[in-house]
């Protein structure tokens, strides 16, 4: 991990990847994850990211001076995925190359599909579906379960590789899953 000139605010059980980059003025709640290649700058402004959030490999967050970059708490944000000065809600997951841009709005339980544009100050309701380019709403009911199932199931790989293990079988995600449906988090 590479950190410069950080005024960084790290839950304790949060991981970071050593080959994430994380500058400026960034805070990061408890069980979240840093993936390779993410980066994460506050150089410019304040970053916060909630609990249970996990920021998958080459995704960028970075803002406009004057702005503000907020990630809720169970939140997926898919790989090569470009956040820029936006607000995003709780349990919402931001599909593996989409774009997210400054002063967007993204309400919770929402899934914005990969390789989707959110254009500046657009406000996406909650429970909505986006697709394309620009972004459009495509329905306005989403799958919680499968929003929640990628934060947890991106929470316990990360600790599995804090314990130094690089891998998550397939049976051990399912059993997991069915601990955490039993618990009535699912």
């Amino acid at each position: 991990m590479t950190i410069e000139q950080t005024t960084m605010r790290l839950d304790k059980s949060v991981f970071v990847h050593e080959m994430a980059l994380i500058s400026g003025e960034v805070r990061i709640g408890r069980n979240s994850s840093i993936w390779p290649g993410a980066v994460i700058r506050g150089d410019l402004g304040p970053i916060t990211i909630g609990e249970y959030t996990n920021i998958q490999d080459n995704a960028v967050m970075h803002l406009d001076p004057h702005s503000f970059l907020k990630i809720g708490n169970y939140v997926t944000v898919g790989h090569s995925s470009v956040l820029h000065g936006c607000e995003i809600a709780d349990r919402v997951i931001i599909g593996m190359n989409a774009t997210v841009l400054e002063g967007a709005k993204v309400a919770r339980n929402c899934i914005i599909a990969a390789n989707a544009l959110v254009r500046e100050n657009v406000v996406i309701p909650e429970n909505s579906l986006v697709a394309g380019v620009p972004g459009d709403i495509k329905h306005r009911k989403v799958d919680r379960e499968l929003i929640m199932r990628w934060a947890l199931v991106y929470y316990e790989l990360s600790r599995r590789y804090l314990k130094g293990e690089k891998t998550f079988p397939q049976d051990q995600a399912d059993r997991a899953i069915e601990t955490y449906k039993e618990r009535g988090l699912l």
